[in-house]
């Protein structure tokens, strides 16, 4: 009796719901753009992680786009499963190129982040809508013994400019931590986009100084984006301002 009573439960078990192996939640890779660093992810991992999502927050070199996207490709490359590849402004023409080539990657997710087209670059993308005020924003570049010039925002004009809807005393310390970003990203240009193979979503808020709102709006048409969050009054970093509405984007995107 003891024996059938066993077998009977073990059965149950067996193909019960809980029983059934759920499939592993694929790998979001993060990657920022210039200006900011892997630490402006932080509010939006910790919200991941908590639902279950291995992430890895990439160091974006902002060397130049076939590098900074070769880097990124390196470190999808290294993952086992599926990934969801996430960029934030300039981390978006690095993502656009990194996924080509990695069938791994089943998912875009654009972050307050430029989408170009083949033979588009960032600076183009920056000055088609009216609005953007970054090149008023800069300080003096940083001449490079290797050549080129690295771009810095001027910290005193950085809350208003990058971070206006994040306290004063964070937006300060972004400020002295801010990655330098190359003239050359800034003007290198596009190849074929990932976009146009792979589904997209796009989020980012009124309020972005960096990137004119219209311009995000028409690269998230223009990429077919599955679903289009625009926040309002959020800044250009509107994963630090509001990391819940931008983890729940890529939970979405996830699935």
């Amino acid at each position: 009796m003891f024996k059938f009573a066993a077998a009977v439960a073990l059965a149950g078990a067996l193909f019960s719901g809980a029983a059934v192996a759920q499939p592993a939640k694929p790998t979001v890779v993060l990657v920022h753009g210039a200006f900011a660093d892997s630490s402006s992810w932080n509010g939006v991992v910790e919200i991941l992680r908590k639902d279950g999502f291995p992430v890895v927050a990439a160091a974006n070199p902002l060397r130049s786009v076939a590098n900074d996207a070769a880097y990124v490709s390196d470190v999808v490359g290294s993952i086992a499963g599926p990934v969801v590849l996430v960029g934030h402004s300039y981390g978006g023409q690095v993502i656009s190129t990194a996924a080509n080539g990695h069938d791994n990657v089943k998912s875009l997710v654009y972050v307050a982040a430029f989408a170009p087209e083949a033979g588009e670059s960032v600076a183009d993308l920056a000055g088609k809508f009216p609005g953007g005020t970054l090149s008023g924003a800069l300080a003096a570049p940083v001449k490079l013994s290797t050549g080129g010039v690295d771009l810095y925002i001027d910290q005193a004009k950085f809350h208003d400019q990058f971070a206006s809807d994040v306290p004063a005393e964070q937006a300060a310390l972004m400020a002295v931590g801010q990655r330098p970003f190359t003239e050359a990203a800034l003007t290198d240009k596009s190849g074929e986009p990932a976009w146009k193979k792979l589904p997209s979503w796009f989020v980012y808020g009124t309020g972005d100084k960096n990137i004119p709102a219209a311009a995000l709006g028409f690269m998230a048409e223009r990429a077919g984006s599955k679903r289009t969050v625009v926040v309002d009054g959020a800044s250009h970093v509107v994963m630090v301002s509001h990391p819940d509405k931008v983890a729940e984007l890529i939970e979405e995107a996830a699935k």
